[in-house]
């Protein structure tokens, strides 16, 4: 776990279940996964994650996609102002470190 790679929007958020389950569903955004895939992507323990997917689903963010066998498959609520902007956001904060990091390359050669 120490080794894992942190997504430019877990550094600037933290590593919170919530944040990490974002993250990945962010990451992912356009496809649907089971609660099982989410977790095990999220790299967050079931009983944190049962905690955020209520939340999740209360606020609408996430939506039942379709059933594939028995898996029920969710994805982010596209049609939510909430994950448009997140989702916006973590684009501009991933163009920032981009730029960050290719002008300290610049700066070095």
């Amino acid at each position: 776990m120490e080794n894992e790679e942190v997504s430019i929007f877990v550094e600037y958020f933290g590593g919170s279940a919530y944040i990490k389950v974002l993250d990945f569903l962010i990451s992912g955004y356009g496809f649907d996964y089971s609660m099982t895939e989410i977790a095990r992507g999220a790299n967050v323990g079931w009983s944190s994650f049962t905690n955020v997917w209520a939340k999740l689903l209360e606020k609408k963010i996430i939506v039942k996609t379709r059933n594939v066998g028995n898996a029920k498959l969710f994805t982010l609520n596209k049609e939510s102002e909430f994950v448009k902007k997140i989702v916006k956001l973590d684009w501009e904060l991933t163009k920032l470190a981009t730029d960050s990091f290719l002008s300290e390359k610049e700066i070095k050669a």
